[in-house]
């Protein structure tokens, strides 16, 4: 089963600055992922040209079982800058039912999903600076954390021996708080089937999200920038699946967003 995680910056092409479904598609094509989590997802943006972006990634890869959850509706983006949004209500949505703009994650599955869910969780209440992508360089900024959230689901296993449970998530990136979602994201996770991976941008360098959680990384790889990795804020963490069982490890630079994907070949 091939596992994928990747932080799409809103569809964003490193190269010319454009955001388009289609170049959005070749890129997740190249993953032929079985189970993708993805995030800072858009939806309905004018950016990124209305596109529902997590239809688009499932479309690339034959994938019928798919959610996007947005964690905030309206522009993201710093307020002082003239963006304007508000935190997300609700569940998981799978087929648009408003033309909303709207921000978030997103999971993808080639196995068939037996239920979808999801939890919320506040913003931390500190403005930090932060390097943030720009032309024609990323700049430091001084940048408001966002709401959060994680999107799980429950699959079936591709050897039909019973279910697995699998989640994505984008975490804050003010430092501790993170920490301690994550901490909250795993403990509400291990109630589900197992086994059970969790993928997705946790902005923690290296092996703290496997000490902080005591589950098994399954990859220890830089994975950001794309053009150069020089540390690793993509994982991929389990309860129930050991490194042993890893069979490949592959960081994919691809011209979308400043995140590589992240891609976890595993024999269950």
């Amino acid at each position: 089963m091939r596992l994928a995680t990747y932080n799409l910056l809103h569809g964003v092409d490193g190269r010319d600055g454009t955001a388009e479904p289609r170049a959005l598609a070749a890129a997740i094509a190249r993953l032929d992922a079985d189970v993708l989590g993805l995030q800072e997802v858009d939806r309905a943006q004018p950016r990124s040209g209305g596109a529902d972006q997590t239809a688009v990634a499932a479309e690339a890869l034959g994938a019928e079982h798919w959610r996007f959850a947005p964690t905030l509706h309206g522009t993201p983006g710093p307020r002082r800058q003239g963006a304007t949004w508000w935190p997300a209500t609700g569940g998981p949505v799978g087929a648009p039912s408003d033309d909303t703009p709207a921000y978030g994650v997103g999971l993808v599955s080639r196995l068939p999903a037996r239920g979808w869910w999801l939890r919320r969780y506040v913003s931390a209440p500190l403005v930090l600076p932060l390097l943030v992508p720009a032309r024609p360089r990323p700049r430091l900024m001084l940048v408001a954390d966002e709401p959060r959230a994680v999107l799980a689901t429950v699959l079936e296993r591709p050897d039909g021996r019973g279910l697995l449970t699998v989640a994505t998530a984008h975490l804050s990136f003010v430092p501790g708080w993170n920490v301690a979602q994550l901490r909250r994201v795993t403990r509400w996770l291990a109630r589900m089937p197992q086994p059970i991976v969790l993928l997705g941008d946790f902005n923690l360098p290296g092996r703290i999200p496997e000490l902080a959680t005591g589950w098994s990384s399954l990859a220890r790889v830089a994975t950001y920038p794309s053009y150069g990795p020089r540390v690793q804020f993509d994982h991929v963490l389990a309860r129930g699946i050991s490194p042993g069982q890893v069979i490949a490890t592959e960081v994919v630079p691809l011209p979308i967003s400043d995140h590589a994907a992240l891609v976890v070949e595993v024999d269950l």
